[in-house]
């Protein structure tokens, strides 16, 4: 059972961030009003955010669970921790931010990073691709 629900989450996190990011984001914003296009496209983001965070502990749970403390020799363990911590980062550091510069509109150069938001949104997206990019490998490197 434990496999399975496994095999699920896999799917759902690793699976729904590519949908989202490079199928249902860019279908938002050449359909949608911009605005819109970018409520919905957060609030996705954000939901698949927690799901990438539930399962994201199942799997490294999981790993150290089945193969003991080797696990912390596994590139696969190392690339969910990794897909976590991009999670972590984008939930609850750049969203918020994102959230509380989006009603002043502001992409004035402030902050270490510039700080206006579309600064902000490209380092979500970085953090959001390279996020992906651990993702394809951990799949890639499946075990049989």
């Amino acid at each position: 059972m434990a496999n399975g629900l496994k095999n699920v989450l896999t799917t759902l996190w690793i699976g729904g961030m590519w949908i989202i990011g490079m199928v249902v984001a860019p279908a938002l914003f050449t359909s949608l009003d911009k605005a819109v296009a970018g409520m919905v496209a957060g609030k996705l983001f954000y939901v698949i955010g927690w799901i990438g965070i539930v399962a994201g502990l199942f799997l490294a749970v999981w790993q150290i669970w089945f193969n003991g403390l080797s696990a912390f020799k596994s590139l696969r363990l190392w690339l969910i921790l990794s897909m976590l911590l991009c999670t972590l980062i984008n939930q609850f550091a750049i969203f918020p931010l994102i959230a509380e510069l989006k009603p002043v509109v502001s992409n004035a150069a402030e902050g270490m990073f510039g700080g206006g938001l579309a600064q902000w949104h490209t380092i979500s997206s970085l953090i959001y691709l390279m996020q992906s990019i651990f993702g394809l490998v951990y799949i890639w490197s499946s075990e049989h």
